[in-house]
C-alpha cells in the first residue's frame, strides 16, 4: 500500500470523525447523567480512572433502570441459561428429510459451544447498556486463534460508523491505544516508526500511542490481479503520522452494529431511550438537589446573630456561646423554612416513574411490582403479554442488526474452522432459517393462541347446531401453531401432525 493510499484512508477517518461530531456532545450528557462509567471522548486515555461527578449525579434511578432494560433483555433474549434460537430450514418441511434434522442439531450446537466458551455473554450485557443509553451499541466479532470466537467491546465515543444505501452499516473505524511493548506484541518491529523503536531502545516509561483501525468494504473484492482480493472487507492498522501497521481483510463483515431506532436510512448512529428521556433525568437531579438543600436547612438553618455575641457562635449539640444580652435571642433562624416534603417527594416518585417507563422496567419488573396480587395465572400471561408487544418494533431491528449476524458470522468462522459438520448433498443450496425461542420471542408470539382459542370456541358453538363444522377445521394445525407460538415446536411429530402443501 503507497503512501497516498494510507494518506487517503486518513482522511477517510477524519471525516467520519467530523459526522460524528454533531452526536458526541449529548453522548457526553448522557453518559453524565445515565451511565458515567461508559463513553470513551476525546481527551480520555486509557486507565484514566475518570471519577464520577457526584455533585451531578445526586440520583441514581436513571442508573437502575439502564440495568434493569440490559439485564431484562440478556435474560429475556439472549439468556446463556437457556436455548434461545433454532436453526430450520426454508421450507419447513426440508428438515424431515433424512440426516437433516441430525445436521442441524449438530450445527446448532457447535454454534452453542463457541458461543458459551467465548466472552460473548459479558458483552452481549455491555451492549444492551450502551443500547440503552446512547442508542447504539457495536463490538468485534473474530477468529479465536485457539478455535471459535472472542468478542472486543466498544463504547461511545470510541468508534466511527458510516451505512451503505439501504442504511445497514458497513464501515467501522476506532481509535485505540497501545503500548510500544504492546504495538511489538501485535505488528512486530519492522512495521514500527523510528521514534517508538527508540523509546523500545531506551527503556523509558512506557507511553500510549494511537492506532487507528478501519473496516470498509473492498473496492477490489473478486479482482483477480489485487491483493487481499478474496476478502470482501478490507481492515487496515495505521498510525496517525501515515504509518502502515497491517493490511488484511475479512470475509464477513465483523462488526456487529445494533441501534436502538434510527430517523433515517442515512443516519449512521441511532437513538435509545437516553435520549428521550435525558431532559427528565436532569429534571430528577434537580428535584432531588432542592430535596437535599431544604433538608438541610431544616436540620441546620441559616440563622441571624446579635451583636451582643461574645466570640464564635457555637451550634453544635450542647455548646455554649457567651452573650451580654438575656432580654432578646442572641441567635435566631434567618426565616422559616417550610417546605413541604411529602409533595416534593410525590412528584419525584412521578418523573422516577417516566423514566423506568422509558427504559421499560415496568415489563421486565412487572410481576416483582404487581399492585393486584390476586390476579389469576391467565391474566398475569395476558398482561405480560401486552408489554411486551411495546418492545416489538425494538426487536425486529435487533434481530436484524445483532442476532441473525452474530450467528451468521459465528457459522462462517467455525465452517473455515472445520467445527461445522458436512451437510448433506441434498440441502447444498438451501436457505437456513434461524428461529428465535428466547422468553421475550415466547411472549410475543403467544399472542396468536388467543385468536386460535376463540376460533375454537366459534367452531364448538357452531358445531352444536350443525355438527358437521367440526370436521372443517384443521384441528392438527392449530395443535401446531399453538405449540409454535408456546416455542414447543420439537415436541410434535410434524410428519403425522402437519400437513405439508
Amino acid at each position: 500500500m503507497t503512501k497516498q493510499q494510507i494518506q487517503k484512508y486518513c482522511a477517510r477517518y477524519s471525516a467520519l470523525k467530523q459526522a460524528r461530531a454533531p452526536w458526541v456532545h449529548t453522548w457526553k450528557q448522557l453518559s453524565t447523567y445515565l451511565s458515567p462509567t461508559r463513553g470513551f471522548f476525546e481527551g480520555d486515555v486509557p486507565n484514566s480512572g475518570r471519577a464520577i461527578d457526584h455533585k451531578t449525579l445526586l440520583d441514581s434511578s436513571a442508573s437502575l433502570a439502564v440495568g434493569v432494560l440490559g439485564a431484562g433483555m440478556m435474560s429475556g433474549l439472549t439468556s446463556p441459561a437457556r436455548r434461545w434460537f433454532d436453526l430450520t430450514l426454508r421450507p419447513s418441511a426440508l428438515t424431515q428429510l433424512p440426516g437433516a434434522s441430525t445436521w442441524l442439531s449438530n450445527v446448532q450446537k457447535a454454534i452453542e459451544s463457541a458461543l458459551a466458551k467465548s466472552n460473548l455473554y459479558c458483552v452481549l450485557q455491555s451492549m444492551y447498556e450502551e443500547l440503552a443509553v446512547f442508542g447504539t451499541a457495536a463490538f468485534l466479532v473474530e477468529e479465536d486463534r485457539q478455535g471459535g470466537i472472542c468478542c472486543r467491546p466498544f463504547t461511545a465515543g470510541e468508534y466511527v460508523l458510516d451505512v451503505d444505501e439501504k442504511g445497514c452499516v458497513n464501515t467501522f473505524g476506532r481509535e485505540c491505544f497501545m503500548t510500544p511493548q504492546q504495538l511489538v506484541a501485535a505488528f512486530g518491529m519492522p512495521v514500527l516508526p523510528p521514534n517508538i523503536l527508540q523509546e523500545i531502545k531506551d527503556d523509558r516509561n512506557p507511553t500510549w500511542h494511537k492506532v487507528i483501525h478501519l473496516i470498509f468494504p473492498n473496492p477490489q473484492y473478486h479482482s483477480a490481479h489485487a491483493e487481499n482480493a478474496h476478502f470482501a472487507f478490507s481492515s487496515i492498522y495505521f498510525m496517525e503520522d501515515g504509518t502502515l501497521l497491517r493490511e488484511g481483510g475479512y470475509y464477513e463483515f465483523p462488526v456487529i452494529c445494533a441501534r436502538w431506532e434510527t430517523k433515517n436510512s442515512s443516519e449512521s448512529y441511532g437513538r435509545g431511550p437516553g435520549w428521550k428521556c435525558l431532559g427528565d433525568v436532569k429534571m430528577l437531579q434537580k428535584m432531588q438537589k432542592a430535596k437535599l438543600v431544604a433538608l438541610d436547612k431544616n436540620t441546620n438553618p441559616p440563622v441571624m446573630v446579635s451583636a451582643s455575641v461574645q466570640g464564635e457562635v457555637n451550634l453544635l449539640p450542647g455548646g455554649i456561646t457567651r452573650c451580654n444580652s438575656l432580654t432578646d435571642a442572641a441567635i435566631k433562624p434567618a426565616y422559616q423554612v417550610q417546605t413541604d416534603l411529602s409533595a416534593l417527594d410525590h412528584a419525584m416518585e412521578s418523573v422516577r416513574q417516566t423514566i423506568r417507563s422509558h427504559f421499560f422496567a415496568d415489563v421486565f419488573v412487572m410481576l416483582s411490582v404487581q399492585d393486584t396480587p390476586n390476579m389469576t395465572a391467565a391474566e398475569v400471561a395476558e398482561r405480560r403479554q401486552e408489554k411486551m408487544l411495546l418492545l416489538g418494533p425494538v426487536l425486529q431491528r435487533l434481530k436484524t442488526e445483532l442476532l441473525d449476524p452474530l450467528i451468521e458470522r459465528t457459522y462462517y468462522i467455525l465452517l473455515r474452522q472445520g467445527e461445522i459438520p458436512p451437510a448433506p448433498d441434498y440441502l447444498n443450496g438451501l436457505e437456513m432459517h434461524v428461529e428465535y425461542i428466547s422468553t421475550i420471542a415466547q411472549a410475543q408470539r403467544a399472542g396468536m393462541l388467543e385468536p386460535l382459542a376463540q376460533g375454537l370456541q366459534l367452531a364448538a358453538q357452531i358445531a352444536q347446531a350443525d355438527p358437521s363444522v367440526a370436521a372443517q377445521v384443521n384441528y392438527s394445525r392449530m395443535l401446531v401453531e399453538g405449540f409454535e407460538s408456546l416455542g414447543l415446536r420439537s415436541v410434535l411429530d410434524l410428519e403425522e401432525t402437519y400437513e405439508f402443501h
